[in-house]
């Protein structure tokens, strides 16, 4: 668990920021089932405060770092930042990204190298 909590990378900050973006919707759906099944109607009050400015708006902007700090591709950063919509999405998108060469040492300690920049011609010296 001592990994969990080792932010020294941007990739080991989005995995830590993307459970959390999870936990704080688990929170929330459990605020919805008090409001919408049990009649509290300020039962969403709080988690939903808690997943908007402690989970989904650090998830989006660890994302946009991350994306920066790791070179995503257009198209990665964009699933990256659609993750964070539906309930749990991120650590599904976290997942995806270990297990494709996304996450930097992450993917490297699963076995999936990162993948690699290509490589410019090698121009004849002179």
């Amino acid at each position: 668990m001592r990994s969990l909590f080792d932010l020294s990378t941007p990739a080991k900050r989005f995995r830590l920021v993307a459970i959390w973006e999870a936990v704080t919707w688990a929170m929330l759906l459990v605020g919805m089932f008090f409001k919408w099944v049990l009649g509290f109607e300020e039962a969403v009050a709080i988690p939903g405060m808690i997943h908007g400015v402690l989970g989904f708006i650090p998830f989006v902007l660890v994302a946009l770092a991350t994306a920066v700090s790791l070179k995503w591709d257009k198209a990665t950063t964009f699933w990256a930042l659609v993750s964070s919509v539906p309930p749990f999405g991120t650590v599904v998108f976290e997942r995806w990204a270990v297990r494709n060469g996304k996450l930097a040492e992450l993917s490297a300690a699963h076995g999936t190298p990162a993948p690699e920049a290509p490589e410019a011609e090698a121009q004849p010296r002179v």
